[in-house]
């Protein structure tokens, strides 16, 4: 028998690269014995034609036909990379298409043209890369978030004790220390509010001017006359600095406070009354993306101590208020036979007076603001004596039996009731039902449970008893029926029923109504 011809063609050239290297060409024509088997010689591999450029650059990584032969004959076991004819499996011959070897002689077969080894081993990183598929990116593309706010500005609180030398402090006494302190701690706030002024007029004031965002009648009913409180201030500190003396201590000031107490009174009563109309004001300009944007900024910034404007405009009222109290502190510390007690006694009485005027001629302001605000649905309800009302008793919200919302105000002399609408984007007070006057109001208290609320799907299938309720019904019957109102609370029922009974005393109370 003739051994079996078997033809192995020639190794591809390297500039097509990544196709299979070796290939069976012809089918087996004879049966192959076991005698011819051991025969079977591995067969060199062809001098591959390299290009000269292309051993230049990557000489090392290519190697010449006769290395790898040498390579291949002193190798004793055999390569799985290589492929010889005894390795294949010989069979009798079959109609069927023979399959291809695709198994390479080397690895070095795998790599094409030395061009493209730089993208065999990028194609390599890549693969290598989704091993970890659950292992994160190198980088990752984070949502804009605001940055940081800058720490807020605190103010540094001192202790008249800080300020002056140890050895002060031995040769007084307890008293005397803590009455230091009182009249350092009036002086500070005064410095303090000096701030707060020139604050509010330099950074809101003159910024939302430049910026053009509100108008110069706005700006002055926002801001009203708050640059005529600023050299007030100014003159006390300087005044109580002259009585200061060179350790520090300060014995006499209570003149300087009340011939200055005076003049506090046309300032503070035009800055207040007009803090009704600015906070009115205030209030729809922040919906005004401008205006809120720019407050949103002050908020965050620093010197604002995380308040809003609101808080900056009363801090010159908070003030006011707190003169009675700290002038009370020092005449407490002061001994009776101490030159500045008289005129302390005199300064609070004064500070006392100037607070009620300036409440008085606020509630006016509220008064006629609150007044302008109605809305009338018929003419019968425009009664005489709404716009003579000069004080605002009380106003909250009650719920009546039906579950309405119902702002109520207490005047000096009539009562109203309003609900609470917009008409042209302000806020305004429809009047319901007819105002009664005080002097033919009638009042009752109901007990808990007495009276079913109503006006809910909820309380059509429940038996939830109403507590806080109490009964309005005027005694003149031509001005319509009553209310059975409910407070949000028992502190709040007391509250209204008490005030409702101070201002009909001649009016004595229900006994029972039904």
């Amino acid at each position: 028998m003739q051994a079996p011809v078997v033809e192995i063609t020639q190794a591809p050239q390297f500039s097509k690269p990544r196709k299979k290297m070796w290939r069976s060409t012809s089918k087996m024509k004879t049966q192959a014995t076991d005698e011819n088997r051991d025969r079977c010689y591995k067969k060199p591999l062809p001098t591959p034609n390299l290009g000269t450029r292309s051993l230049r650059r990557r000489g090392s990584i290519l190697r010449s036909a006769s290395t790898l032969d040498i390579f291949t004959r002193k190798r004793k076991e055999p390569d799985d990379d290589n492929i010889s004819v005894c390795s294949l499996d010989i069979k009798e011959p079959s109609s069927k298409r023979g399959r291809s070897m695709t198994r390479v002689a080397s690895f070095a077969n795998i790599i094409s043209p030395v061009s493209h080894v730089k993208k065999v081993g990028q194609v390599l990183q890549r693969s290598m890369s989704f091993r970890n598929i659950n292992s994160s990116p190198n980088f990752t593309i984070k949502p804009y978030t605001k940055p940081q706010a800058t720490p807020t500005k605190r103010r540094n609180s001192k202790l008249w004790c800080e300020t002056v030398h140890s050895d002060v402090n031995q040769f007084l006494s307890s008293v005397d220390c803590k009455r230091q302190e009182a009249i350092f701690e009036l002086f500070q706030g005064e410095e303090d509010l000096i701030e707060d002024l020139k604050l509010i007029k330099k950074t809101y004031h003159d910024s939302m001017k430049s910026l053009g965002i509100l108008t110069d009648h706005e700006l002055q009913t926002i801001f009203g006359p708050l640059e005529s409180l600023v050299p007030l201030h100014e003159e006390l500190v300087e005044n109580l600095k002259r009585q200061r003396q060179k350790d520090g201590t300060t014995e006499n000031m209570a003149r300087v406070i009340l011939e200055w107490l005076p003049r506090l009174s046309g300032s503070y009563v035009s800055y207040c009354s007009n803090q009704v109309a600015a906070k009115a004001l205030l209030d729809e300009k922040k919906h005004d993306k401008k205006v809120e944007d720019f407050l949103q900024r002050c908020i965050e910034s620093p010197f604002s101590r995380k308040l809003d404007l609101w808080n900056f405009l009363d801090v010159p009222r908070s003030r006011l208020v707190k003169y009675p109290l700290l002038l009370k502190n020092i005449l407490q510390l002061t001994s009776a036979d101490h030159e500045d007690r008289q005129h302390l006694i005199d300064a609070v009485k004064v500070s006392e007076s100037i607070v009620r005027q300036v409440d008085r001629k606020t509630g006016e302001a509220k008064c006629r603001q609150y007044i302008t605000s109605f809305e009338y649905l018929d003419d019968k309800q425009m009664d005489p004596l709404i716009n003579k009302q000069k004080v605002l008793l009380c106003g909250g919200v009650l719920r009546n039996n039906k579950g309405t919302k119902l702002h109520v105000f207490l005047f000096e002399d009539i009562l109203v009731f309003t609900r609470q609408a917009v008409k042209n984007d302000k806020k305004c007070y429809q009047v319901y039902r007819q105002p009664i006057p005080v002097r033919q109001l009638m009042l009752e208290d109901l007990e808990d449970g007495e009276v079913k609320m109503g006006g809910s799907f909820r309380g059509a299938f429940t038996q939830q008893l109403a507590k806080h309720m109490f009964r309005i019904m005027p005694t003149d019957p031509t001005l319509g029926q009553g209310h059975v109102l409910q407070a949000n609370d028992e502190h709040d029922k007391k509250q209204w029923m008490q005030l409702l009974r101070s201002v009909m005393p001649a009016v004595p109370k229900m006994e029972s109504v039904v």
